[in-house]
């Protein structure tokens, strides 16, 4: 009886041991990207960062000569320093020497260490690395190569690799960018952050394709609405332009204004002007070059 009992306290005593190091240290360190209690060695140029944010805002930047600019690859990280006890050694959840915990949340393949599991960390096979939001909230699409909220999985327009380039506003790689990404209608890829800055300077239209990124139709009855107010003046009221129609791709012949042009076909005014035919042939475009003639932003 007294052998179970010895042995319950000691399992007791373990339990509380491996909490103790789970939590020692926890949140008073690491940078302002992760809260982590290591620091990793970069194979690249052997210096020791906080993470690979770290290291590739100081060894990528503007401030560096270009022949020596480059980031961490992050899959080659073998050596990591505890922020406890500051010694080096292999990649491994808990320290060698003082057997603290170095990141509640590990990921052997990544070489990945965070305490905050509030972001819900998991990692995706078929992306290569580790994401945030909780695996059961996430499906990869092969096609795109990235995993979407399941929220869009019948609904999203799939794109060849849509988060493997760079976000066409401020140019920071989307794939593995650690801020919010949003899926336009398009099925383009861009910072959550970047649409909203785009929408304080009247910008509703994809950087890639120009098709509208938001319901317009309230616009297009205000667009309705001007050009009716606006009769063109008799020298232009039987000149007609053919159009192109950013939103449907429709190619249409249209009469002239100098408010914006309708597409016929679907009713945007997300459109530009190709070529224009008219009475007055002095007034047509020879060069052939498109024109953006009333489109929307």
């Amino acid at each position: 009886m007294e052998m179970g009992l010895q042995e319950n306290e000691q399992k007791q005593e373990s339990y509380s041991e491996i909490a103790n190091l789970m939590e020692i240290g926890s949140g008073h360190y690491g940078c302002s990207h992760y809260r982590r209690r290591c620091k990793i060695k970069a194979p690249c140029c052997d210096e020791v960062f906080d993470c690979r944010h770290c290291h590739n805002e100081a060894k990528d930047s503007l401030q560096i000569e270009q022949l020596h600019r480059h980031e961490l690859p992050r899959h080659e990280v073998s050596k990591v320093v505890c922020s406890l006890c500051e010694t080096e050694q292999e990649v491994q959840q808990n320290c060698s020497n003082c057997g603290v915990c170095m990141g509640k949340y590990f990921c052997s393949k990544c070489k990945f260490f965070d305490d905050d599991l509030s972001k819900k960390q998991y990692h995706c096979n078929e992306c290569g690395i580790c994401r945030t939001g909780g695996e059961e909230n996430f499906f990869h699409c092969k096609r795109c190569g990235c995993c979407y909220s399941k929220v869009m999985e019948d609904k999203h327009r799939c794109i060849e690799g849509a988060m493997h380039h760079n976000c066409p506003v401020c140019f920071e790689y989307l794939f593995d960018s650690t801020r919010d990404i949003t899926v336009l209608r398009c099925g383009h890829t861009m910072h959550l952050e970047c649409t909203k800055d785009m929408g304080l300077h009247n910008r509703y239209t994809c950087p890639v394709c120009s098709k509208s990124i938001c319901d317009m139709s309230n616009l297009w009855k205000k667009l309705d609405e001007e050009v009716a107010a606006y009769p063109m003046p008799k020298l232009y009221e039987n000149k007609m332009v053919w159009i192109l129609c950013n939103d449907c791709g429709s190619n249409t012949n249209v009469r002239f204004h100098l408010i914006a042009h309708k597409c016929s076909s679907c009713g945007s005014y997300n459109t530009r002007q190709t070529q224009q035919r008219g009475s007055d042939s002095s007034n047509s475009c020879s060069s052939g070059m498109p024109q953006v003639v009333g489109s929307t932003g």
